[in-house]
């Protein structure tokens, strides 16, 4: 469907979905399939596609309603198809009054069984998959579920406070955050699924000699939350299945057309921490700094007025970066991003986009050896 056109189904949006399915089933493997992004945006940040800062989903009932009607497409189009695991029916939501969103999954669970009883279904939890206390007793109502957390590290990402090393206090905090979060769920022996979680890695062209370093680093905090999981036996989906650059067990080549074209554009961008995931803001904080003191001192001087939802997993200096560089300094980029097509024949186009084929890409052989070993320890039990 499409906003000038709600509630009327594209049918050919299935297309590729399904495409995707088939080929995984071909091997073996199952499909959750994950609403990434709701209409009008069901979180506050840059991955629902809003392209601001406010959760509109959560104040327009319309946006609701199209979106409970999507999922009777799905389960109706999906019912049958039993290489589906289940259906993760929101990602990362964050509903500032916590109970609107244990409304909208009471009405959805219903909504879904109607039409489909067998699949599972996987509750993220709010706040990015971090927070159950509002849920209460809500597993009473929901038939074959399981809860949904999102397990990423700060030890994983640029702005760690100190490269990892796997010390008795890093591992304490590793599983207290883990904990934290699957703490309701443990509370009434429910099934946890780790839906989202991994590092971030070093790129030679950025972080130069230091990046072996970093990213030994990054492969130790994967180790050892993996350890956490296979003591708990817990389920996961790393995040990286999906990516070829920052994050995933493969990335793209620096010798393709793409990545020479926008070789300079992407060191740019880069500096100015431009992209919210994984930024280094080592660049660019003397910049922002002022701002940020600005409102410290003349705005929000205490940490009680400087508590605005999300928060802490966005506190102050978080909420500037995200409406001040990912949003507005962003937005300028676009064009200056898109004039490197200018004047470039189809064939052209055609020769940049071959650069994200998997046969352009190098593999990320530290991360795939711990991910192997990590396979083979569990087959082995």
């Amino acid at each position: 469907e499409d906003d000038m056109n709600p509630r009327v189904l594209k049918t050919e949006g299935f297309k590729h979905l399904d495409r995707v399915i088939d080929a995984c089933a071909k091997h073996g493997i199952y499909t959750i399939l994950d609403m990434h992004t709701a209409p009008g945006g069901q979180n506050t940040d840059w991955h629902s596609d809003a392209g601001t800062h406010i959760a509109n989903f959560w104040i327009h009932k319309d946006f609701q309603d199209r979106y409970v009607w999507l999922w009777e497409q799905l389960a109706k189009h999906y019912k049958d198809n039993t290489w589906i695991a289940g259906y993760n029916p929101m990602n990362e939501p964050t509903d500032s009054e916590h109970v609107r969103l244990i409304t909208l999954y009471d009405r959805l669970h219903d909504t879904i069984r109607a039409i489909d009883k067998n699949h599972a279904l996987f509750w993220d939890g709010n706040t990015f998959a971090s927070d159950f206390s509002h849920f209460g007793e809500s597993h009473k109502r929901w038939t074959n579920s399981a809860y949904g957390i999102h397990d990423y590290s700060g030890y994983g990402f640029p702005a760690a406070d100190e490269l990892y090393s796997g010390t008795s206090e890093q591992r304490r905090r590793l599983r207290r955050s883990y904990e934290k979060k699957k703490e309701w769920m443990a509370q009434r022996g429910l099934c946890v699924w780790n839906g989202e979680w991994g590092p971030v890695y070093a790129r030679r062209e950025y972080e130069g000699d230091a990046t072996d370093k970093i990213n030994e680093s990054r492969y130790l905090v994967l180790k050892d939350q993996l350890a956490i999981y296979n003591e708990d036996r817990l389920s996961w989906s790393i995040w990286l299945y999906k990516d070829i650059g920052f994050q995933g067990m493969v990335y793209v080549s620096r010798e393709t057309p793409y990545m020479q074209l926008f070789k300079d554009f992407l060191l740019k961008k880069h500096r100015l921490a431009a992209d919210a995931w994984g930024a280094d803001e080592s660049h660019i904080q003397q910049s922002y700094a002022p701002l940020i003191e600005l409102i410290k001192e003349k705005v929000a001087p205490t940490e009680e007025q400087q508590h605005i939802y999300p928060w802490p997993v966005w506190k102050l200096e978080n909420r500037i970066g995200r409406l001040s560089r990912n949003i507005l300094v962003s937005e300028f980029l676009v064009r200056e991003w898109a004039e490197h097509f200018r004047g470039k024949s189809t064939e052209e186009i055609d020769e940049i986009a071959q650069s994200f084929k998997f046969s352009n890409c190098n593999k990320r052989d530290g991360l795939n050896k711990v991910l192997t070993e990590n396979a083979s320890l569990v087959a082995g039990k």
